[in-house]
């Protein structure tokens, strides 16, 4: 071959990588009405769902419906939240970056309401303010908004207007508008997680909207562990976990046992790949979006969790008097003279008063954890498990329990052993 050939040659080869890539973009613009997108995986919203659409002379249309909903958070604690298509948190919207998109929102509740598209930038009078950008939803009607997705990224939906009661009640949904051509290795797996934080006193129906800070249960996707589902993946998975923290007040520090991460993105947009640090905890902000990745290359069964301690107990009182290291084995007599059973509780710590089971009032879970596989897990609420494994057929599968390999758990040391390493007890 001469130099000319080589030239035409790569001349050719490059018109033809043109017009293929003019008949994929045209193919993507003259879609077929279907109400699934192949240009990305999906993403997984444990506990939840993501919201169907349908294509319509080349606008995605959804329909959000903000009604009144009853949530399990976990087994012993339902309640009657707000929601929006059956469920709090919402289901996850999924687009693509240039998508034009028409969102109905049917408004089911007894007081207006409107949906603000949190980080998403677009014309004024599709922000969703009420009073300033739009004039509510009243009750029983529909609203049209209509918007083009111009930048990628993760970002969160909510109401406007009367928001302290409206999202004290569960109204709330993440929104993940995937790159229209991504770059570098795409995740395997892609989890949406929702934080958000409820007052609900033992025994009550629905959660009070008029707290400011004492919350007493802390949901992902507004399960408390153990109703949380795990996540489950296969060792060498690319991982990424998007967060949205739409709580009250609170922001959480959510830390992953057996890993490091990097934080790729904000609900402002990518993080430079210079700019991202190795992490093992990601403090998520009230009111804002970060996202995680990390390859899966480490088995096991891993905690994943808020850092802050009272994140991870279910509906735990906090107006007690300190009970740690008091002797009272005189008043605890005389106490059960006047009520037979009684017990005293927190003396040696709080583990026990999950551990034993106590019969609590009617919906209630106070201090409440869950199953393990070497026991009870003393945690509850913002709590979840990440699930690494070598042979998955399926990531809908009972991963079950992580099975060690031997000598790879702690256990009790021997007196030999203590003895040979001049350890005194």
């Amino acid at each position: 071959m001469n130099r000319r050939d080589l030239l035409m040659g790569g001349a050719a080869a490059a018109a033809g990588v043109a017009l293929a890539r003019g008949v994929a973009e045209a193919q993507e613009d003259s879609a077929p009405t279907t109400d699934v997108d192949t240009r990305y995986r999906p993403v997984v919203t444990p506990n939840g769902t993501s919201l169907p659409f349908r294509m319509v002379n080349g606008v995605k249309v959804f329909h959000l419906v903000a009604e009144p909903v009853r949530n399990v958070f976990t087994e012993g604690l339902e309640a009657n939240c707000w929601g929006y298509n059956g469920s709090t948190p919402g289901p996850t919207i999924e687009a693509v970056q240039g998508d034009r998109v028409r969102i109905y929102v049917t408004n089911n509740l007894r007081e207006p309401t409107t949906v603000h598209w949190h980080g998403v930038l677009l014309p004024s009078g599709m922000d969703g303010v009420g009073g300033l950008s739009q004039r509510p939803i009243p009750p029983g009607q529909t609203f049209r908004y209509e918007f083009t997705f111009r930048h990628a990224g993760t970002f969160m939906y909510h109401p406007h207007w009367d928001e302290m009661t409206q999202m004290a009640l569960g109204m709330m949904g993440m929104l993940v508008v995937h790159p229209r051509r991504p770059r570098g290795r795409q995740p395997d797996r892609d989890f949406a997680i929702m934080l958000s934080e409820w007052s609900i006193p033992m025994g009550a129906a629905r959660p009070n909207p008029l707290e400011m800070n004492d919350f007493n249960v802390l949901t992902m996707n507004s399960k408390a562990f153990p109703g949380t589902d795990p996540l489950v993946v296969r060792r060498g998975d690319l991982v990424r976990i998007r967060f949205g923290n739409l709580s009250g007040i609170d922001n959480h520090p959510i830390h992953l046992h057996g890993y490091s991460f990097n934080i790729t993105a904000t609900d402002g947009g990518e993080i430079p790949r210079s700019a991202q640090q190795p992490n093992t905890t990601v403090l998520v902000p009230t009111g804002a979006c970060r996202v995680i990745e990390f390859v899966a290359d480490n088995p096991g069964d891993w905690a994943m969790h808020c850092h802050m301690t009272h994140h991870i107990m279910n509906q735990m009182g906090h107006n007690f008097p300190n009970m740690i290291g008091a002797e009272l084995p005189v008043a605890t007599r005389r106490i059960r003279r006047m009520i037979p059973g009684y017990m005293t509780m927190g003396t040696d710590g709080m583990a026990e008063m999950g551990e034993m089971e106590m019969p609590v009032p009617d919906n209630s879970i106070p201090m409440r954890g869950g199953p393990g596989a070497f026991g009870p897990i003393d945690m509850g609420g913002m709590f979840t498990i990440l699930k690494v494994r070598d042979d998955l057929a399926s990531y809908d599968e009972d991963a079950g329990w992580y099975e060690n390999p031997p000598g790879t758990v702690a256990r009790q040391a021997t007196p030999a052993e203590l003895a040979e390493d001049g350890v005194e007890i």
